[in-house]
């Protein structure tokens, strides 16, 4: 038997409880874990109180992203032994698995070994954020040095993450934030520029940090009215991806903008990178090198007990974290 967080019924976070539950060897193609550290992301939320694209089968499990040492392996499965220090990538359906829990088996695919210099911690908070970035920035978008990026919503973990990624590429972060609270955390975090956009003219202040060219890329998880301000700051063949809509509102969309300047609206998501091979192996290499050089490091904004996942949950919807929340399980 080992604990595990599940809920019988869709609700707030007092829906998550610890049951104790049998975790049976891992099947072929499977990794056994034993969870060391959580990490935590919105799909969870949105998962738990029924906004999800799936609807959960009860008792639910959930849970995309953990870090912990490998106790068992399954047919088939080369790459892993017992004992290896490893991450868990979000890359498979929470009908299928759940990483909140003691013991976990795990697609061998989802599964990657984490450089040696970080905590366990750090290891959950990193890969589903780096990989998002990457994705977007790297993958799709071809961000090169000397480019710019905006990045709303910055002082998420995936913010935190775009903000590293462009450094890493030698490109420009301009951290967007409604206001001016968070400016000196974002500048510390690495970004070059902050614009707090309910107190700065985002148009006008894009075209002052690019010399009126304009950013390459936006990597907009919000969406709704504002994203047109974030269309009219593009350069040239500027590039507009959509990956996520804390505004559920429609994006108002500035045709001549797109005539104009040829612009490319595309909404992306996580698991364009994680269910594709050739795709996650070139995510796993580039934030495996970006890790293990320093140049990525996981922003982790607080770490809860595997007792208090609730809180942990409470915390994510209060919208006032800097970077990842994670929750410690041995």
């Amino acid at each position: 038997m080992t604990k595990a967080i599940r809920f019988h019924r869709t609700g707030d976070a007092d829906v998550l409880q610890i049951d104790d539950v049998v975790v049976n060897p891992p099947a072929a193609g499977e990794v056994q874990i034993e969870v060391k550290a959580l990490g935590l992301n919105r799909a969870e939320i949105m998962y738990r109180t029924g906004q999800y694209v799936i609807d959960p089968v009860f008792p639910a499990q959930l849970g995309y992203e953990a870090a912990g040492i490998v106790r068992a392996v399954g047919g088939g499965v080369s790459d892993f032994a017992v004992g290896d220090v490893v991450s868990v990538i979000p890359a498979f359906s929470f009908a299928d698995y759940g990483m909140y829990a003691e013991v976990v088996n795990a697609p061998v695919h989802a599964v990657v070994k984490h450089p040696t210099n970080l905590s366990f911690e750090e290891a959950a908070a990193s890969w589903m954020m780096f990989v998002t970035a990457y994705g977007a920035l790297v993958e799709y978008g071809n961000l090169q040095a000397g480019q710019t990026v905006l990045i709303p919503a910055a002082s998420s973990s995936v913010g935190l993450a775009a903000i590293q990624v462009a450094n890493m590429l030698g490109a420009i972060p301009v951290a967007l934030t409604r206001t001016s609270a968070k400016r000196q955390a974002l500048l510390d975090a690495g970004a070059k520029y902050v614009i707090a956009t309910q107190e700065q003219d985002l148009v006008a202040e894009v075209a002052k940090i690019t010399a009126g060219k304009g950013a390459r890329i936006a990597f907009d998880p919000v969406g709704g009215p504002e994203a047109a301000k974030l269309l009219k700051s593009l350069s040239n063949e500027g590039l507009f991806f959509q990956y996520g809509a804390l505004d559920e509102r429609d994006i108002p969309v500035p045709v001549m903008e797109i005539l104009g300047k040829h612009l490319t609206l595309r909404g992306y998501e996580l698991f364009e990178i994680t269910t594709h091979p050739e795709r996650l192996a070139n995510a796993k290499a580039f934030v495996s090198k970006g890790l293990a050089e320093g140049k990525l490091k996981p922003v982790i904004d607080k770490v809860f007990p595997f007792s208090e996942i609730s809180d942990a949950h409470r915390h994510m919807e209060s919208n006032v974290q800097i970077g990842k929340i994670v929750v410690s399980v041995n």
